[in-house]
């Protein structure tokens, strides 16, 4: 008994209640659509609803958000909410709640904290690198009873805690500054839709009951009557450990809709025309605030700019000095190709190529100290082997040679006309 006392001192029920259908707690979503999850919520409709269940979070008689819960991996697949801004800055000293209505109806066993369609406050104690992470994050509600239904089980994943204190706290701060900035109603106060889900893993578990999701999800939605436009980002993580410093990227929501839909399904957080799929709010990061903890630069899906400059580095001569990251603009003609315009673009890869050849050679002449050059023909050399050859023998053959060939070729010269054996290897007789 005194087991379940200590228990209960910790672990009080919420007011939520289990509703039929999601349409039952549609104020919080966009135009009153929930999302669309393959092989789990398709249309409005839940497919298993043995094993997921839409909870109506609920304090002090009034709905706060949506949750849908996993009564099999024991933690939500989703919650919904609407930003309405922040009127309650300070984060309330409150206990963690449960949803009694997963639990047996006609039963009052609660052995020793322990839940079998929901986790409990024990599970999250058994693994020191996980804590609970909100789903419906407390900076996001409110006033304190937003921010206090927020402390509950089913609002909750297991979650690596440097992912939580790191990346994942550094979205739940950008989006908060754009949603509380740029998602200005047409009443002149911030609205704007959120959905954050997780994606479960294949066989991670805490306490070999709750699933420790693989992933992180979040995308929101509103319009701006400042810019007169539709606004829509979304961000995703994996559930790991990381460095403190590490940003995630902001992505579309149609890259969102491409990483978690499936084969034959297709994931949507937002069904409807009114959210651009296609577009951030990346734009707005330069504007923000230190606080907002957005990404440094806008992020974009295109290649960085460095990738040229590199490209740039690799093609210097490599008689020239290593270049820095930051090349002068005429620099960047070095990697110009385009051999058709070679004669007005004189620094072209092609022309300095051909360039470095000509002095190449230039220079193995100019280093070449072998004395003057005698061009020989091959005629030449051929005679004087011959008349060589008949000094030997002590015959000229050559004349019989060349007369026959010259009878066959005209284009061979005479005997007569060949060039005479040098001196030097063909003396004359001296006298006595």
């Amino acid at each position: 008994m005194w087991r379940f006392l200590l228990v209960a001192a910790f672990i009080v029920p919420t007011a939520t209640k289990l509703v039929d259908s999601v349409s039952d707690c549609a104020e919080f979503l966009l135009q009153r659509s929930p999302p669309r999850i393959p092989g789990i919520l398709q249309g409005g409709t839940v497919q298993n609803q043995n094993r997921y269940e839409v909870i109506c979070q609920t304090l002090r008689d009034q709905k706060r958000y949506v949750t849908l819960y996993d009564t099999e991996n024991r933690i939500p697949v989703f919650s919904a909410y609407k930003y309405k801004g922040e009127q309650d800055k300070e984060e309330p000293k409150t206990k963690w709640k449960i949803e009694p209505e997963l639990e047996e109806r006609n039963t009052n066993n609660m052995r020793e904290d322990q839940y079998i369609y929901q986790a409990s406050n024990k599970d999250y104690k058994t693994d020191a690198r996980y804590t609970r992470g909100h789903l419906f994050p407390v900076s996001h509600a409110f006033d304190r009873n937003d921010k206090s239904s927020t402390f509950t089980l089913t609002n909750i994943v297991p979650q690596v805690i440097s992912f939580n204190d790191g990346s994942w706290q550094k979205v739940e701060s950008c989006t908060k500054c754009v949603l509380q900035k740029y998602c200005i109603s047409n009443n002149g106060d911030p609205e704007g839709f959120v959905v954050t889900g997780a994606r479960p893993s294949t066989s991670n578990t805490l306490n070999n009951r709750v699933n420790i999701p693989s992933m992180l999800w979040t995308a929101f939605c509103c319009y701006s009557r400042n810019t007169n436009r539709w606004l829509a980002s979304a961000h995703w993580g994996d559930n790991i450990a990381e460095y403190e410093s590490k940003y995630l990227q902001t992505k579309t929501l149609a890259q969102l809709h491409q990483e978690l839909s499936s084969v034959g399904s297709r994931f949507e957080a937002f069904p409807g025309r009114q959210c651009p799929l296609h577009t951030t709010v990346a734009e707005f990061y330069p504007e923000m605030d230190s606080q907002c903890q957005c990404p440094p630069q806008a992020s974009t899906t295109t290649a960085p700019p460095t990738t040229t400059t590199t490209s740039t580095n690799t093609t210097a001569p490599a008689t020239s000095k290593p270049q820095n990251t930051t090349i002068p603009p005429t620099t960047t003609a070095t990697v110009n190709t385009d051999t058709t315009n070679t004669s007005s673009t004189p620094t072209t890869t092609t022309t300095a190529t051909s360039t470095t050849t000509k002095k190449n050679k230039r220079n193995r002449e100019e280093d070449d100290d072998s004395g003057p050059r005698v061009k020989v023909d091959d005629t030449t050399v051929s005679n004087f082997f011959l008349k060589l050859l008949g000094l030997l023998l002590g015959i000229d053959i050559l004349d019989d040679v060349l007369d026959g060939i010259q009878s066959i070729d005209p284009k061979v010269p005479s005997a007569s006309s060949t060039t005479s054996i040098p001196t030097a290897i063909n003396p004359q007789p001296t006298t006595t």
